[in-house]
């Protein structure tokens, strides 16, 4: 937190008073890229915006998600580990959007499918899969995509 205070400027003290712990800044710095990408979900061009079908968008939001852990995870690690993951802000939009994903497909589903299909995401087992298991991402996103497929293409006919 001394390291953050200096960098900003600021006493350790105005930074406590904001920012209680380091969980709360990791929040904070990755707040600005999970928007950019939740913006590029609403409105960006397809397949990760509207007007893909389901199983394509789903498949676009992972390669997303893998390239948003590849190039912050000390962050996400800091923000989203364990039991906190699901009090962010940002786990609530991507569940929301996977679960309509789901619904757009018709894929008869109960809630514990949505989180079963964001587990993968977990920053702690992307870490585990890229730096233990030497996964690289284009494996992970390809596994991801494949998974996106069986779950919602054809679901609804």
């Amino acid at each position: 937190m001394e390291d953050v205070a200096r960098a900003a400027g600021v006493g350790r003290a105005t930074l406590y008073r904001r920012y209680p712990d380091p969980g709360s800044i990791a929040v904070a710095l990755l707040d600005e890229h999970e928007r950019a990408l939740q913006e590029r979900l609403l409105g960006g061009p397809p397949p990760l915006g509207p007007g893909a079908p389901p199983a394509q968008r789903l498949a676009a939001f992972y390669e997303a998600m893998v390239a948003l852990l590849e190039q912050h995870l000390p962050l996400a690690l800091g923000a989203e580990t364990g039991s906190a993951r699901f009090a962010t802000g940002a786990y609530g939009f991507w569940r929301t959007h996977v679960r309509a994903l789901l619904v757009d497909a018709g894929v008869p589903f109960e809630d514990a499918e949505v989180d079963a299909l964001l587990a993968p995401l977990a920053p702690e087992l992307y870490r585990y899969q890229r730096f233990e298991r030497k996964q690289s991402t284009a494996q992970i996103t390809a596994a991801l995509q494949r998974l996106a497929e069986r779950m919602l293409s054809g679901a609804g006919e």
